[in-house]
């Protein structure tokens, strides 16, 4: 718009462009009357992202004005389509007065909507954190900070990587991301949606450093952890400094803010999280992921904490052995099922205090409240009935807030209206002034009617009727056919086809009355209102803590549930080394079909990989993959699906599995399986767990086999971890005769002619072959395909392996020299820079026989 003539433009335009140029970069919702109006390229781009009838007002330089309009009262629905699309946008409100206005009425902007910053119950999703994620490179070290403002959740991080920088990305993924501008975007940024640039002045770490002190009204860090985190540190005050400027207001709701080391935790890589379908699948169906079988939690801040749960498994054993102790003692007393009635009947109060804090709360959020609080004498007396000690201390922190719920009875109606915009919130009783101003206002209905009889009977007009519109007040309404016959004193306010309409001097006194009256409840009663938030504002953090505690027990009663329902157990978390699973299942498989074949896995200080063979769908991505989610349970304190199950200390989960190419960022699908594995034997140690699926099967075969078996013998000999190594090159069943600590299992499979059946049992040793032509018919290939297939394999393995070795199915490149053979003797007594012609011909000759010899 640098090209606008403003002098071209009315007043109103020329204020909207003022309002504009403070927000170049996002869109302006600029209110007039009853609609919010967008001009210019603003207008162009929302008329394509909301489907918009595009129109024009007035000229610039020539050319018409692009406009575009949406009602105010839909605001929201499109406010989310924005959002989801990574768009911000400003919202300007008429603050001034119509009345005492010379020119365009004053407007301002009164907050700014973006991905991260929402707020507004339209604009979340119930079982879904929004998160803003602001990033800060400082030295070596990359600073994270990240909130999630609806609940006032604030943390920080240090990674000292991009690898980790991308695992974090896909933990949180955050609705919207801050950076400095002067930052080269990391290649895990490029492809993202929602990131926003900053001045690179706004992550200074002394300015950031003060704004956080201020924010929490404290001398220094040291509390919160913060000492000595100077990227943290400046992505926080960056990300503070955003959210003060969005927002408009002050923050009272932010006042802590927590230091995540991840020491705490099981790592999990981003390719772990993608691989194990923790909460998304390819597909996009919730039911094909560990989240959509685990979460039956009955309110939306549980499903919330599961989600987070899930991403951050604990390690700490203590912690975890609370959680599995509420849930055993929920379960045994079949207790979970009153409690999950209960906590059904609340509401999402950490989120409602929150806008409470932020003054933008609704009369419904102050309902949901209230009930939510008369509920809490009956949802700590379980929990404070418990042996658990983590059961009794949610039962603590959901302790009564009396002066808070006494406040809201006496403030609102039980069934108040959406809006405070039209009165009719605050309760009857509450303020002496309202009731009164209200009772003024009561009387006048009643007045109007004997009014209306009144003048019916004096003017002999039947048809009279009191009418009342917001831009002549009150009048008498008669018809056109006997408007002169009305009495001397009515006085003419205006003529319509049909009708007429007048005054009198007694109606024109009652409406001055009545409508100062009504004027002033709405306004009285909206100031009691903002009274309210404001008084509630000192309760937030005491709603925030219970809102927590409710989280809480909403999860481990749907543990307890699931442990009933699918028939889990508790595991056993060691001390020893290793991991012990009997009678394992995968969850979500079982859950999508009829019946499922446990199977064991025994991983220990002198058994620590397991060579996984079988055919294709045998089931060993599914065996490596179940072993994964189980130990990922354990440490959620969740009960576990397997007949019994010990484990020992694990410190990351690292799975390479499938195949996949990135070539946005110009890798190959092989590149990407070596980037992966290179990952892993740089990060694994022996307490980690290693899924590794057909590693080396994106070359060439020998090229594969070779670092399969590297990658393999160096997981085995040097990173000592726990590790399933599932593969389809036979040879590397070798290693369990060279490696003590290496063992052969195979996914059994039994074939009838040319069909195969898949067995899904784990037996011990290597499978003998991998069935490929039979999965490639089940699959469809044309059996002239496969016939050619077969008639192939059988020349290859012909050519390919000696006579007396007819069992074995693929070369076997690794193995050892066998006994001396002629042929090769007599080929290395050979020098060929010594023979003739002749002589050459007859050592070939020579060759020849030994080779047929052989």
């Amino acid at each position: 718009m640098s090209n606008i003539d403003n002098s071209s433009h009315t007043p109103m335009i020329q204020q909207y462009l003022r309002l504009k140029a403070e927000y170049p970069d996002i869109l302006l919702f600029y209110r007039m009357g009853d609609f919010y109006e967008l001009f210019f390229d603003d207008a162009v781009r929302a008329a394509g992202l909301l489907d918009l009838t595009l129109t024009s007002r007035g000229e610039s330089a020539g050319r018409s004005v692009p406009m575009a309009g949406i009602p105010y009262h839909a605001v929201e629905n499109y406010l989310v389509k924005l959002l989801k699309a990574g768009e911000s946008v400003a919202i300007c409100e008429q603050i001034g007065d119509p009345a005492k206005a010379k020119g365009p009425v004053e407007r301002q902007v009164v907050r700014v909507v973006t991905p991260g910053t929402a707020t507004d119950e339209a604009l979340l999703e119930e079982r879904r954190d929004t998160l803003l994620l602001a990033l800060a490179p400082l030295k070596d070290r990359i600073g994270l900070a990240c909130l999630e403002l609806s609940c006032g959740r604030f943390t920080v991080q240090e990674v000292a990587e991009e690898t980790a920088l991308t695992a974090e990305l896909e933990r949180l993924d955050p609705a919207e991301i801050l950076l400095p501008e002067d930052w080269p975007l990391p290649g895990c940024l490029r492809q993202r949606p929602g990131v926003t640039l900053r001045p690179a002045w706004h992550f200074e770490p002394a300015a950031a450093r003060r704004a956080l002190q201020e924010q929490f009204r404290v001398q220094d860090l040291s509390g919160f952890g913060c000492e000595g985190l100077d990227a943290a540190v400046a992505a926080a005050g960056g990300l503070l400094d955003y959210v003060r400027e969005t927002q408009k207001r002050a923050l009272p709701h932010l006042t802590s803010i927590r230091v995540e080391t991840g020491a705490d935790t099981i790592g999990l890589d981003a390719a772990t999280r993608r691989n194990l379908e923790l909460d998304r699948h390819p597909s996009g169906r919730l039911e094909f992921t560990l989240l959509g079988v685990l979460d039956t939690t009955g309110t939306a801040a549980g499903g919330r904490l599961l989600k987070r749960w899930l991403q951050r498994p604990l390690r700490e054993r203590e912690a975890i052995g609370q959680r599995l102790d509420a849930v055993e003692e929920l379960l045994l007393g079949r207790q979970f099922h009153p409690l999950r009635e209960r906590l059904r009947e609340t509401g999402d109060i950490g989120r409602a205090a929150t806008r409470i804090a932020l003054k933008s709360a609704r009369p419904r959020d102050l309902t949901l409240v209230r009930k939510t609080l008369a509920l809490l004498p009956e949802l700590r007396a379980l929990p404070a009935e418990c042996a658990s000690p983590r059961l009794r201390a949610l039962g603590e922190q959901l302790a009564d807030l009396p002066a808070t719920l006494d406040l809201l009875e006496r403030a609102i109606i039980d069934q108040p209206p959406l809006l405070i915009r039209d009165g009719g919130v605050i309760a009857p009783g509450y303020h002496p002034d309202l009731d009164e101003l209200r009772r003024l206002s009561r009387h006048g209905e009643d007045y109007l009617l004997e009014l209306e009889q009144r003048e019916r009977e004096r003017s002999g007009i039947a048809n009279l009727k009191v009418r009342y519109n917001k831009v002549h007040g009150y009048y008498l309404e008669i018809p056109r056919s006997q408007s002169e016959t009305v009495p001397a004193d009515y006085i003419r306010r205006q003529t319509l086809k049909n009708v007429e309409r007048f005054l009198t001097p007694e109606l024109k006194a009652f409406e001055e009355k009545v409508l100062t009256a009504r004027e002033k409840a709405l306004a009285l009663e909206k100031s009691l209102y903002e009274d309210l938030l404001e008084t509630l504002t000192h309760a937030v953090p005491d709603i925030h803590a219970r809102a927590e505690a409710l989280a809480e027990l909403d999860v481990l009663a749907a543990f307890a549930e699931r442990a009933h329902t699918l028939d889990w157990r508790r595991p056993k978390l060691s001390t020893a080394p290793g991991i012990e699973i009997r009678g394992g299942r995968h969850p979500v498989v079982e859950s999508r079909t009829e019946t499922f074949i446990p199977n064991d896995l025994n991983l220990a200080p002198e058994q620590r990989m397991l060579i996984v063979t079988g055919p294709n769908m045998g089931g060993k991505s599914t065996y490596m993959r179940q072993a994964a989610l189980i130990v990922l349970l354990a440490h959620l304190g969740s009960f576990v699906p397997a007949d019994g199950a010990e484990i020992g200390p694990v410190d990351r989960i690292f799975t390479r599995i499938g195949a996949s190419d990135d070539l946005a960022s110009g890798r190959s699908t092989f590149m990407v399986e070596m980037t992966e594995t290179a990952t892993i034997l740089h990060n694994a140690t022996e307490h980690s767990l290693v899924l590794m699926d057909e590693v080396g099967r994106g070359t060439s075969t020998f090229d594969g086999l070779s670092l399969a078996w590297a990658v393999a013998e160096f997981l085995a000999r040097q990173k000592r971890s726990l590790t399933l190594f599932a593969t389809h090159y036979f040879e590397l069943t070798a290693l369990a005769e060279e490696i003590p600590q290496v063992a052969n299992v195979h996914l059994e499979a039994a074939e009838y002619g040319d069909q195969i059946v898949f067995l899904h049992a784990v037996r011990e040793g290597p499978a003998n072959q991998s069935y490929g032509l039979q999965v490639a018919g089940l699959a469809g290939v044309p059996q002239a395909v496969i016939e050619r297939a077969r008639g192939k394999l059988e020349a290859l393995e012909t050519r390919n392996r000696p006579a007396d070795a007819a069992a074995q199915s693929q070369l076997d490149l690794f193995a050892p020299p066998g006994e001396a053979s002629p042929l090769i003797d007599r080929m290395n007594a050979i020098d060929p820079d010594d023979l003739t012609p002749r002589q050459a011909l007859a050592v070939l000759y020579e060759l020849k026989t030994l080779l047929d010899e052989e």
